[in-house]
C-alpha cells in the first residue's frame, strides 16, 4: 500500500550530471524533476528510493546521505544523494516520459524544472557536501526491528 504523505526523492550523479525524470501527470505533468515516489507501508525510506528510482529509470543506487528534508502540514519528503550502482537511465513510458541526465548549472536555467527540483539543485551547487550521512550505529534494545540513521 503507497500512501500520499510519506515521500521520497534523490539526487542521483552519473558522469557529473544528474538524473531528471519528465513528469507525465499531476501538478509535475510535462516538467522534469529529479526522480522519487510514495514509501510503501513497511518500507524503510532507503528502500523506497531504491524501488522508485529502479522503477522509473531502470537504474540501481542506494541512499548514501540525506541531503535535504522537506515538511509539509501533510507530508514529509527526504531528499536522498544517491550512490550509481549500475543501469542505462530510461524512461518507464508511463510516470515519466523522458529521462535527463543534465549538469546542476544546466538545470536550474530550465524553464521546465520544477521549483523544488530548482531549490534542491541550487542548494546542491552551493555545498554538495552538506549531508547527513549514514550511520553504522545498532540498538541494542531494538535488536528485532530494522531502522537506519543518518547523522550519527
Amino acid at each position: 500500500m503507497s500512501n500520499r504523505f510519506y515521500a521520497v526523492c534523490g539526487i542521483l550523479e552519473i558522469g557529473g550530471k544528474i538524473l531528471f525524470v519528465r513528469h507525465t501527470y499531476g501538478p509535475a505533468k510535462e516538467r522534469i524533476l529529479i526522480p522519487g515516489g510514495y514509501v510503501k507501508e513497511n518500507e524503510l525510506p532507503t528502500d523506497a528510493i531504491r524501488r522508485e528510482l529502479f522503477e522509473e529509470t531502470g537504474v540501481s543506487a542506494e541512499a548514501d546521505s540525506v541531503f535535504a528534508v522537506q515538511f509539509r502540514t501533510q507530508q514529509w519528503i527526504i531528499v536522498f544523494k544517491l550512490k550509481y550502482i549500475s543501469g542505462d537511465p530510461k524512461s518507464d513510458g508511463y510516470e515519466n516520459s523522458e529521462v535527463l541526465l543534465l549538469t546542476p548549472d544546466e538545470a536550474v536555467k530550465r524553464g521546465d524544472i520544477t521549483n523544488m527540483s530548482r531549490a534542491i539543485l541550487n542548494a546542491y551547487i552551493n555545498d554538495r557536501d552538506n549531508t547527513l550521512n549514514k550511520g553504522a550505529y545498532r540498538s541494542i534494545s531494538l535488536k528485532n526491528e530494522i531502522f537506519e540513521i543518518f547523522g550519527i
